[in-house]
């Protein structure tokens, strides 16, 4: 897939740089959150990642936690994650 390579472009029209630390893939992939020891379980998309971190989408983001472990389908091992920011369907998160 293609590299994310646009930049930002604010209210006042201005285009700010790339902020994020590694550069990320587009993926569209489902994936599981997993939280509370396990008991707890949420289903979504990733829509873009990186070694350091991915884009989910959800139908509502209000349930997700602060921090948990994320599946990406394809993979065989669960990453710790923590929400570094949200929307109401979007959840930034970093791997940590």
């Amino acid at each position: 897939m293609d590299a994310i390579t646009r930049k930002s472009i604010g209210l006042d029209g201005k285009v700010f740089a790339e902020r994020r630390a590694a550069q990320r893939r587009r993926v569209l992939k489902g994936a599981k959150l997993s939280f509370n020891r396990g008991y707890g379980a949420l289903e979504c998309v990733a829509r873009n990642e990186s070694e350091s971190g991915a884009l989910l989408v959800f139908g509502e983001t209000s349930a997700v936690p602060a921090i948990f472990e994320l599946t990406l389908n394809g993979s065989d091992r669960a990453r710790p994650a923590r929400v570094r920011w949200r929307t109401p369907t979007l959840v930034g998160v970093e791997f940590v």
